[in-house]
């Protein structure tokens, strides 16, 4: 009687995620992959968790993570481990992507909020091009003859559909600038450099620079450091609104910014 002596399984919890991704470059492979995909779930859980205001009001955050987990193992595919790009940053964005394509499809934004949006953005954009600079919120709130407390009321609730737009405004530029929309080993053709090339990258950094110091924090820790609002409020000592707003006009004046650079 001969034994059949099965191959030992790999310990691929003991390997770095450096080691595994190699090995999956080698041999590829549902297992490694599935592996791969449970070194990143945090990720998912993290930006999930930090964008839970755009798709609370149509999915929960399990649905949410469901929907990112997908997207880590599509991700997988695509990275090029060669390149200059952290995994962790080329699966982020794509993360993002899915919550803001869920939200555009799904509509959410009321009508009214809309409305006030591009009411700020007409006042902002007629008091840049009449002074040169970004006004402050006090000359908006004056110039559609609004009380201040009331005006920042309406910026905070507008605040989600300015991220919105400012991503379909980076979008949209992106497209214009190059028109490759599928994955490629030739590293200036990849989505990612199309969507931040130099050009543009140097006009977003000018623009984050041209904001209030405390702007900048919130821009730093919310898209750098992909802190929650809850967890920036903690960091700087404010209430969760406060943050809010400093991010809703952070956000409206980098709209308005780069739609004045980029043409």
């Amino acid at each position: 009687m001969v034994l059949e002596v099965k191959p030992k399984k790999t310990d691929y919890g003991k390997m770095t995620d450096e080691e595994l991704w190699e090995e999956y470059e080698k041999k590829g492979g549902l297992e490694l992959k599935q592996e791969l995909a449970l070194r990143y779930i945090y990720i998912v859980r993290n930006v999930a968790i930090q964008m839970r205001d755009v798709y609370m009001s149509f999915a929960q955050l399990d649905d949410i993570i469901n929907e990112g987990v997908i997207v880590v193992m599509s991700a997988i595919d695509k990275y090029d481990l060669h390149l200059n790009v952290k995994f962790e940053t080329f699966v982020s964005k794509r993360i993002r992507g899915m919550i803001i394509d869920m939200a555009r499809k799904q509509d959410w934004v009321p009508r009214t909020v809309r409305k006030n949006a591009r009411e700020i953005d007409e006042a902002t954009m007629h008091l840049y091009g009449k002074t040169g600079r970004m006004p402050t919120a006090q000359e908006t709130a004056e110039y559609l003859n609004m009380p201040l407390d009331k005006y920042e009321k309406v910026l905070s609730k507008a605040n989600l559909f300015y991220i919105l737009s400012l991503d379909m405004l980076m979008e949209e530029k992106a497209e214009n600038r190059q028109t490759v929309q599928i994955p490629s080993h030739n590293y200036r053709e990849q989505p990612e450099e199309c969507y931040l090339g130099d050009e543009f990258k140097g006009i977003l950094a000018d623009g984050i620079r041209s904001l209030k110091e405390n702007e900048q924090t919130v821009i730093s820790l919310y898209y750098k450091e992909e802190l929650s609002a809850r967890d920036i409020a903690k960091v700087l000592g404010v209430s969760e609104p406060r943050i809010s707003q400093i991010h809703s006009s952070a956000i409206r004046k980098l709209k308005t910014y780069i739609e004045n650079r980029v043409k």
